[in-house]
Formats: C-alpha cells, structure tokens, sequence
C-alpha cells in the first residue's frame, strides 16, 4: 500500500520544480540564506500540489488508463488504491501545498506565492478536465506550467524574474513537451491505437519539424541572452556566451534521444536515467555558478 501511495503522488516527478529556485539562481541571490529559505518552501508547496494533481489526473483518467497496456498499472487503475482513497490524499495535499508556504514571513511574498499556487491548482485542473484534449494546447499549457513555477520562485523571494528567463523557459519546456508527444506518435502508429485523445492530431512530420523549430528558437533566444549588453553589465562578464556550448550539446543529445533512440516519452526519467544529459547538466551550471558567482 505505501509503495502505491508513492506511485500515486510520483515523488520522482518533483526534479520538474527545480524550476522555483532559478530566480534566486540567475539573480545572484542563491547564496541569501533568508530567500534560500523561502525558495525551498515554495518547491516544497509545488511538489505537493503537483503530486496533488497527478492524483486528480489518474482519478479523471481511470479508464482511459485500465485500456492502456503501460498505465493500466496506475495504483488507480489497477484498482490498488480506491477512488475516495485517491481523493482524499488529493485533498491532504493541497491543503499541504498551501500550508506550508505559512511559514514564509513576509506576507506579500507568502500571499502572492499561494496566488500563484492557486492559480496552478486551477490551471491544471483544467488541462485534466479539458484542455488536454486540444493538440498544441496541451503543450503549451505543460509550458505555463514551468512559467508559473518560476513565477512563484521568484514571488516568495521578492525577486525580480528577466523576461529572458520567461522566454528560455517556455522555448524548453515546449520543446521538451513536443518530444513527449513525439514518443505517443510512435507508440499510435506501432498498436493503431491512439495514446491521448488529441494523438490522431500530431504526425511524425509535424513533431519533428515543431521540435527543429523550438530547438532552434530556443537556441538562437539563449545565445542572444548571453551576449546581451544588459545581461552582461548584470554578471559583470563577457564570458556568459560560452555556456552555449552546452545548451548545444544538450539540445542535440535530445534530438537524437527523440529521432534516434525513441526515448523520450518521460522528459523526468531522462534526467535521471541519461548520463549523457546529467553530465551536459552538470557542466552547464557549473560554469554558469563559476562566471557569475566567481
């Protein structure tokens, strides 16, 4: 039973709410002690409402799920966990996603941290319920849902968010959310049987243009973010353009996942799983940490 309640709130999906603490990282503040604080309770509240979701989703989904030959082994679906179950740790949750955003101090950071919680919790509510059924919708809201995690980074810790990182953000995110459904074009077109309900809307010519497109506006917007004369003033370096290199090697490396290998049906489990990835990861925040922290 404790192992179908993990399965449920999919702890290994919380790597995704790392997002939060960008603000603090690229506005120079991730060694503030107070905001590091403050950073970590709204990850925490995310992981919770997130999870909190993913509960509502197996919930909405369960037939859907118990006719799919992987998640018809959801604890939902498979019946190991009962749907009153199910709803009741939804509700605990949420209640705890919001609660312990309490402990930030400031009241304008906390309220505006639980606004943009709330605000998730109904967006994604709606992707459930509706919106998910919308080819190209769906994508996107998987994007605003990055957005708004670094919405709420930096509402809990007062700190101001580049519009540069608001582009970057959603560019990768899309990008990643492209290749995912690029996994359910291939799994439709091997069974016949369409994996989402807007899949008969995708092909593999299309998704493999959007992801060369995204890739390559998401490239092209970080280079420029990197040689741009205010962005450098801010880090006091002219060096910020060499972490290119790994923004490359990172893109091309998914691409090849996607086109090559055809693994990249949980963007999570690549991070995880990929040493490839983590290591163009790795690299990359070091020497970004190294140059503007340095």
């Amino acid at each position: 039973m404790n192992y179908e309640l993990i399965k449920l709130t999919r702890p290994h999906h919380w790597v995704k709410n790392l997002f939060v603490f960008l603000p603090i990282f690229f506005g120079q503040k991730l060694l503030d002690v107070h905001l590091l604080y403050n950073a970590t309770l709204a990850f925490l509240s995310f992981c919770f409402v997130a999870s909190s979701i993913y509960c509502f989703n197996d919930i909405i989904d369960v037939e859907d799920d118990r006719r799919h030959p992987v998640k018809c082994q959801r604890p939902v679906a498979s019946g190991k966990i009962s749907m009153p179950v199910a709803y009741g740790i939804m509700g605990v949750l949420m209640v705890m996603s919001v609660g312990v955003l309490f402990f930030i101090s400031d009241e304008t950071f906390r309220y505006t941290t639980i606004a943009v919680i709330v605000a998730y919790w109904v967006m994604e509510h709606a992707y459930c319920i509706l919106l998910k059924r919308f080819a190209i919708v769906d994508v996107c809201i998987l994007s605003l849902g990055f957005i708004l995690r670094i919405l709420a980074g930096g509402m809990a810790t007062g700190t101001v968010i580049s519009h540069w990182l608001i582009m970057m953000t959603f560019l990768l995110t899309l990008f990643l959310g492209i290749a995912k459904r690029r996994d359910d074009v291939l799994r439709m077109m091997r069974t016949g049987i369409p994996v989402r309900h807007n899949t008969k809307r995708y092909n593999l010519t299309f998704v493999n243009e959007a992801l060369t497109i995204t890739g390559s506006v998401m490239l092209v917007c970080y280079i420029m973010y990197t040689v741009s004369p205010d962005v450098m003033a801010q880090f006091d370096s002219q060096y910020l353009y060499l972490t290119s290199a790994f923004v490359v090697l990172g893109l091309l490396r998914y691409m090849q996942l996607a086109v090559v290998d055809e693994k990249t049906g949980d963007p999570t489990k690549v991070l995880l799983h990929d040493r490839f990835t983590q290591c163009v990861v790795v690299g990359w925040m070091v020497s970004f940490l190294i140059i503007i922290y340095v």
